[in-house]
């Protein structure tokens, strides 16, 4: 129960921290409301149109191989600190990890989707 304690003071003080952030701003920013400044776009386009606009799908393919290599990112940075104590079964669960993910961007670059069109 006591390597929980550490935990919940980090999140408390994570939580005040947020909070006392956004009164303290509240309290100093000025406060000049204008029209201009309280329209739904503030930059500078009048709102015309419909609002469903079709993005190619080139948008979306590209934010997913980010997150994928992100993914990657999250699990291979603390995997490398403590690669020495866990052994080689760690070092070949990663490398297959490596691998799927390597396919997955050999995929998509032999398809095209890492060129911007």
């Amino acid at each position: 129960m006591s390597e929980y304690v550490g935990i919940a003071i980090f999140a408390g003080l994570i939580l005040a921290f947020g909070v006392v952030s956004l009164a303290v701003s509240a309290l100093l920013r000025p406060s000049r409301p204008d029209p201009v400044k309280l329209a739904n776009y503030e930059c500078g386009t009048e709102p015309i149109g419909e609002a469903w606009v079709q993005f190619p799908v080139g948008f979306y393919v590209v934010a997913l191989i980010f997150i994928v290599f992100d993914v990657l990112a999250v699990f291979v940075i603390p995997w490398t600190l403590v690669l020495r104590s866990v052994g080689p079964a760690a070092f070949w669960a990663m490398a297959l990890f490596i691998g799927i993910l390597g396919l997955g961007w050999a995929y998509a670059y032999r398809e095209g989707l890492l060129e911007w069109r």
